[in-house]
């Protein structure tokens, strides 16, 4: 399977996010720990039950960040799939919610609802036709039937989409499907998050990362084999030098900026968010790596509370 593997995102309030995401969305929480470069700040994993590639949304919930700004060079919109017959479902809760829209338009043959979360960071709804009958959190606040899907995919504004292109086709398992106006779309297989719109806008202001931004976009690697020979490509292919792997307690990790400046990661399927908690208990305690296990007591005394949304 391709596709995305996750979004990792940055956020303000740590309280605020975790309220937005797993109520107001009904997402579930399905890992609780900390961002192992700076373990003073959570790392939040939003997905469905299990925690499956291709539905998990990522925060570093940084308080203090600066607002960021859209542009080029970042990802624009981050988009989940709901059934097509949802999207007036959702339309009204957010109306009830008081969360900032837009009317629903439709893009590429489907309906697509667009809003912000909190900190600003760009979302969509897309309607997909038979996504009722992919895997879903029911132990949420959204019925079942109208629950999100995982990713539809993500669009990128970048100067041109040729360059990304090419790694996309030749790399990372995405076939160029259409086109309308100034944006390309690609697809993977039919796994969650196979949609990868580009958005050429030549000359458009550059992007600011910050609060509401997407730090960066993970691919789908089976194991550390696919990985290796995927890194292969980039090098040979593209001149791309990605980072040595990283280990991430739920998937092995290497980095690369692609040419329009994204920060792209390509991420094991190996081992998922089950190794260290039950798939009944994800999400529920702080969980840190074997080599911050030691600092757990400073770090619980330093993490910012969770008790309620400022």
């Amino acid at each position: 399977m391709r596709g995305i593997h996750h979004v990792t995102a940055i956020a303000g309030n740590p309280a605020r996010n975790l309220d937005f995401y797993t109520r107001t969305l009904g997402l579930r929480l399905v890992k609780k720990t900390v961002n192992f470069d700076d373990p003073g700040t959570y790392h939040f994993y939003y997905g469905d039950e299990a925690g499956h590639p291709g539905s998990i949304l990522t925060f570093f919930p940084w308080e203090h960040a600066a607002p960021g700004r859209g542009g080029l060079g970042l990802t624009q919109t981050t988009a989940f799939a709901v059934p097509a017959t949802s999207i007036g479902f959702w339309t009204h809760r957010l109306v009830e919610k008081g969360v900032k829209h837009d009317a629903p338009v439709r893009q590429f043959g489907e309906t697509v609802l667009s809003f912000s979360d909190p900190d600003g960071m760009s979302l969509a709804l897309v309607g997909v036709a038979g996504a009722e009958s992919e895997s879903a959190w029911a132990g949420g606040d959204i019925p079942a039937e109208h629950a999100i899907r995982g990713f539809h995919g993500v669009t990128l504004l970048l100067n041109a989409s040729g360059p990304t292109g090419a790694i996309l086709t030749d790399v990372l398992g995405f076939t160029e499907i259409g086109r309308e106006g100034a944006t390309v779309r690609f697809k993977a297989d039919g796994s969650p998050g196979g949609v990868i719109d580009i958005r050429a806008a030549e000359g458009f202001l550059p992007g600011r990362m910050g609060r509401g931004s997407v730090h960066h976009v993970a691919f789908r690697a089976a194991n550390d084999a696919e990985q290796a020979e995927m890194a292969r490509k980039l090098v040979q292919n593209h001149g791309l030098h990605p980072t040595e792997q990283k280990d991430r307690q739920y998937f092995r990790s290497i980095y690369f900026r692609e040419p329009g400046g994204i920060l792209f990661e390509i991420a094991t399927d190996e081992p998922g968010f089950a190794v260290d908690e039950t798939l009944a208990r994800l999400g529920s305690e702080l969980k840190l790596p074997k080599f911050l296990e030691p600092r757990r007591k400073d770090l619980e005394a330093i993490l910012p509370s969770l008790e309620t949304a400022a």
